[in-house]
């Protein structure tokens, strides 16, 4: 028997997920536009911007983003290698519990205000206790990252999202794949293109083969994935995680609940 770690939630084969910043108030717009074709994703905001012009407010956050994950991306927008280690715990962490007052859950995933971030940076998160973050270093590809702190999209959204979007939905049951675009809101009335986000969201959604999802959803199902514990023989597969996962047993999907051990 051949066990592969390579199933998402009910045995789908690849994930997608969006990924946008700054929580200004074109996010109500876009968020619609991925609630309406069943896109999920993760919307960055900074605490110390909000309930002013052109932000959105404390009060409309669960409303807004019941579909999606509310995240860090620091309270003043500062460039975190350029700080101290104490302005970084601060910014974070003041974000974190602004952000969880709203959110109503704990607030564990981020992205980096302008992109900024270095070893020092990952450590200090790590004693945060954020679990994952984005940079924006496009790689053009579907490849889940080593480390979830330095979580690199596959693109931003004026990178050619329609043509990456065709070749992500031609990858086949081989290793785990994830499509994640990041950009900002107010990029889409400024650039005047709300259509191709439109047109990317209505040809993306309703794939029974993609798991939609947040930032911080993958991060914790692959994390889980990743910890999962075999037998010499791989007739046993133990879960330790809180997470029910999924694994390929013959190329057949496998639901390992959270907690259990079963036998194939």
């Amino acid at each position: 028997m051949r066990v592969m770690l390579n199933s998402y939630p009910y045995g789908k084969i690849r994930a997608l997920t969006m990924s946008y910043d700054d929580g200004t108030d074109n996010d109500r717009r876009l968020a619609k536009i991925f609630d309406d074709n069943g896109l999920r994703g993760s919307f960055h905001l900074n605490s110390g911007y909000l309930d002013n012009d052109n932000r959105l407010t404390f009060a409309e956050l669960p409303e807004t983003f019941r579909n999606h994950e509310i995240s860090v991306h620091t309270v003043t927008h500062p460039s975190l290698a350029l700080v101290s280690n104490e302005q970084i715990i601060r910014e974070v962490m003041d974000d974190r519990r602004k952000l969880e007052s709203a959110a109503g859950y704990p607030v564990r995933g981020m992205s980096y205000p302008n992109g900024s971030y270095d070893d020092r940076v990952l450590s200090v998160l790590r004693s945060c206790n954020i679990a994952c973050s984005r940079t924006t270093l496009s790689t053009h590809a579907f490849k889940l990252p080593a480390d979830f702190l330095a979580w690199h999209p596959t693109c931003h959204h004026r990178e050619g999202i329609l043509d990456l979007l065709d070749t992500f939905k031609k990858n086949e049951r081989r290793s785990l794949s994830c499509f994640l675009v990041w950009g900002h809101s107010y990029e889409f009335p400024r650039n005047d293109n709300w259509d191709l986000i439109e047109e990317f969201s209505k040809r993306a959604g309703g794939d029974d083969l993609t798991w939609y999802a947040t930032n911080i959803e993958i991060c914790d199902y692959v994390t889980a994935l990743r910890a999962v514990q075999f037998s010499v023989d791989e007739r046993m597969i133990h879960n330790p995680s809180g997470i029910d996962i999924w694994v390929t047993a013959d190329n057949e999907p496998v639901k390992i609940p959270a907690g259990k051990t079963v036998r194939l």
